[in-house]
């Protein structure tokens, strides 16, 4: 038995037959998944309770006292509650679902921003933030008059601190930044921005896409002010994101959208609301996707976020091992740590004199799924002074195996166009 053979009798193995789809062939090659940064796989016990709600509950919540209603609702609170649970919030009424992250951080730049911010105020983003991060903000600005300011990166193209720093002051009403870079795979120390802002009265909103399905999260212990996640990164369902917010600000910020569910009472010329968390929860919401979400909160805690965050932190160093050692391949992002901690389990790189979706494509007919673009992140990738990068991201359920196929493969495809290039 082989080391890498050894290594995967570890947590890959024991839940990778929860995922059909990654034993499936693709282009005659078993499948190898590393594309976990764009949307996670689901597991047999996620996928199961949709088929068991639209089989056997499939009715609307809150306003039926028939018996499907009365399930679903009871499965649709019970996934705040477990959603709640799972980030330490104070109270289940400091979860608002959403579609996605991008619908959360739109919430507070619409409820917050653009009720509470006035000319000359100022909003701190990262060069690495993705566009969900970004584009809203850049409304406020052009609507209220507010000015954003950016933080660079430092030598390792990590978050600069110094530079985040030298950008406070009485004027900062807000610090929006990524918890894990998508693209860099640096974690952000965001509890050290959270006591920055608060000597400032600053506000704090975290996007953890990256990080939630990848490590214990405590909102309580951040102190963030708003924090925001996507489902479908975390083994759960397109189409259901949550956002966190304090109770107090989110008590104190009008409604998001109009309609159905948010009301108290409806008059002909105006109308009350409802309380928290409904208020923000417009419409018919995507029961069945919130309900599946409890469903992967529920994987994810049996596993344990603490075994995760280990097993991934050995795949990342020994992703890294392998990876250093390919010619003419520039990683960006800081390195790890010796055990693989200090990032996140994903490489974005570039080869030398070959475009990142020539790679991807190439790898693709060994059956390797790997991601190239700008991942969202157009303004990091001119600051990088590259139009698109390859990039691989690992999760519970990848093997060492998996890793050394996909560097056999990426050796191979390396060679490949080298070989062309000295044929032409």
């Amino acid at each position: 038995m082989t080391l890498a053979q050894a290594q995967d009798l570890s947590l890959a193995a024991k839940v990778r037959d929860d995922f059909p789809i990654l034993h499936q062939e693709v282009n005659g090659h078993p499948l190898v998944y590393f594309d976990n940064a764009a949307t996670s796989q689901k597991p047999k016990p996620v996928l199961d309770v949709i088929k068991h709600y639209y089989e056997l509950d499939n009715a609307n919540v809150h306003r039926g006292v028939h018996a499907l209603s009365a399930r679903a609702t009871d499965a649709y609170e019970g996934a705040r509650d477990k959603i709640a649970a799972f980030i330490n919030a104070a109270s289940r009424d400091e979860i608002v679902f959403t579609r996605n992250a991008s619908e959360a951080i739109n919430l507070v730049a619409y409820a917050w921003g653009m009720n509470t911010l006035q000319a000359g105020d100022e909003i701190i983003l990262s060069v690495m933030e993705h566009h969900s991060n970004l584009v809203p903000w850049q409304f406020v600005a052009q609507r209220t008059g507010a000015i954003l300011k950016f933080v660079g990166l430092t030598d390792t193209q990590a978050l600069n601190m110094d530079e985040l720093r030298s950008h406070l002051s009485d004027k900062t009403k807000l610090i929006a930044v990524n918890h894990v870079s998508n693209t860099l795979g640096c974690v952000n120390p965001v509890e050290d921005i959270v006591a920055l802002a608060n000597r400032y009265g600053a506000r704090v909103l975290i996007d953890a896409c990256q990080s939630t399905p990848h490590m214990p999260l405590d909102v309580q212990a951040m102190g963030c002010d708003w924090l925001v996640a996507s489902g479908h990164k975390m083994c759960g369902p397109t189409g259901a994101g949550f956002l966190y917010g304090k109770l107090d600000l989110l008590k104190a910020m009008p409604p998001f959208l109009g309609g159905g569910e948010m009301i108290a009472d409806v008059f002909l010329d105006h109308s009350t609301y409802a309380e928290l968390p409904h208020k923000f929860e417009a419409g018919t919401p995507a029961i069945c996707e919130a309900i599946t979400l409890g469903a992967a909160v529920d994987y994810l805690n049996a596993i344990g976020m603490d075994k995760i965050a280990d097993y991934e932190h050995e795949l990342t160093a020994y992703l890294y091992q392998q990876i250093n050692q390919i010619p003419h391949l520039t990683l960006y992002g800081p390195q790890p740590k010796a055990d693989g901690s200090g990032r996140a389990a994903l490489a974005t790189f570039t080869v030398d004199g070959v475009h990142a979706q020539d790679l991807s494509t190439l790898l693709d007919q060994s059956g390797i799924a790997i991601r190239s673009g700008h991942h969202c992140t157009q303004p990091l990738h001119r600051l990088l002074g590259v139009t698109s990068t390859a990039r691989a991201s690992l999760y519970f359920y990848n093997t060492r195996a998996e890793i050394d196929v996909f560097i056999a493969a990426l050796k191979d495809t390396i060679d490949f166009f080298a070989s062309v290039f000295d044929d032409d």
